[in-house]
């Protein structure tokens, strides 16, 4: 299958080089007396060791380095509520003083489209600071007699999967499942993918997905172990947006899309999972982790993350230390994709209309 250029390609580095020679020394001054001396207080509204928090924390140095004025970071996790909990608290505390940020993934996202009860916050409202995009990557316990992706529906076990909740990232994977007619025993409630990789290794679950910067960093290792089996990716969007593409980071997978075809005699997938799947990947895949600031934040603050999305970018540490941890990603800046950001937060009526039934009737969620 002939790889189409990846529409991550064009935000990581179109979009971001044309806003960033829009900055010049004047605009770097500015942001550099702003920042100078500062601490940014980061959320990550989940448990330690999952995707959203490693990804932070590795881009945190960074930031520290690029951004004018080398501001500290102080990175807090607070779990729960599949992250609605950290971005609610978030939403009270955070200033619009460009010294605070919610980093975290769809699992707010989600819950903020579907309008779910409980959610305080307005992603709608804040400002994008900054984008990475992630990949999950599905794997199996070698128990389960999984060995490739044409044995996914015929396992010798019962296949167990753990999610932190079904309106969280979980849920492209979810949807994926339901695709791909897996029938999969779901445990929900977990308060992020560190957990429940814990959960995968003790062996109270046999089938798991991590995002790729945990995958590359601790699943790997259990891999190489014969301890897990990759299966497939969530796939990446050509340019056309068509999630039909694999994953840049991890090649040698196929995507959902492909698997879909392996186990349905070539055929294409469509219909309204289909549908439904392609906004919920894109929205948790392309975006991955997003740095959200509060409404009011100053312009110099948003302009410093800018400078530094395009250096870093350029970084050959963060090149080479990206390869390992993120798999290559490169920092999205947050003014040249907010407009994408803001669309994926307003979704399809049908297909709202499509998940509204497959929550509340199969995962039994309360909206």
């Amino acid at each position: 299958m002939k790889q189409q250029p990846s529409r991550r390609d064009v935000l990581a580095y179109g979009a971001a080089a044309s806003v960033a020679a829009t900055l010049g020394p004047a605009c770097y001054a500015q942001a550099a007396d702003f920042f100078a001396g500062k601490t940014i207080d980061v959320i990550v509204p989940f448990a330690a060791g999952g995707a959203a928090d490693v990804t932070t924390r590795f881009v945190a140095p960074f930031l520290t380095k690029h951004i004018p004025g080398n501001p500290n970071f102080n990175i807090t996790n607070l779990g729960g509520g599949g992250s609605i909990l950290g971005a609610n608290q978030f939403e009270k505390q955070g200033k619009g003083d460009g010294l605070t940020i919610l980093s975290t993934t769809s699992s707010s996202a989600f819950p903020y489209i579907l309008k779910q009860k409980g959610v305080e916050y307005d992603l709608s409202s804040k400002r994008v600071a900054y984008a990475i995009a992630i990949g999950p990557v599905v794997y199996a316990s070698p128990a389960t007699g999984i060995q490739s992706v044409a044995d996914l529906k015929k396992p010798k076990t019962g296949l167990v999967y753990g999610g932190i909740g079904a309106t969280a990232s979980d849920l492209p994977v979810l949807l994926a499942f339901e695709l791909l007619g897996l029938d999969v025993k779901t445990v929900l409630g977990f308060q992020g993918r560190g957990p429940i990789r814990l959960a995968f290794e003790r062996g109270e679950t046999n089938f798991d997905f991590q995002f790729t910067s945990v995958y590359l960093t601790q699943v790997k290792p259990q891999v190489e172990a014969k301890k897990a089996v990759p299966l497939f990716t969530g796939g990446s969007s050509a340019a056309n947006g068509k999630f039909t593409e694999r994953d840049p980071v991890v090649k040698e997978l196929p995507s959902t899309y492909e698997v879909f075809k392996t186990l349905n005699d070539n055929k294409e997938p469509s219909g309204a999972v289909w549908g439904a799947y392609e906004m919920a990947s894109a929205l948790t895949f392309e975006y991955g982790v997003t740095g959200w600031m509060p409404a009011g934040t100053p312009q110099a603050a948003l302009d410093a993350f800018s400078v530094a999305a395009a250096k870093i970018n350029a970084d050959p540490d963060f090149i080479a230390k990206g390869e390992k941890v993120t798999g290559g990603y490169k920092l999205q800046d947050g003014k040249a994709i907010k407009k994408n950001v803001k669309a994926a937060l307003t979704s399809n009526p049908e297909v709202v209309q499509y998940l509204t039934k497959f929550l509340t009737e199969k995962y039994n969620v309360k909206l």
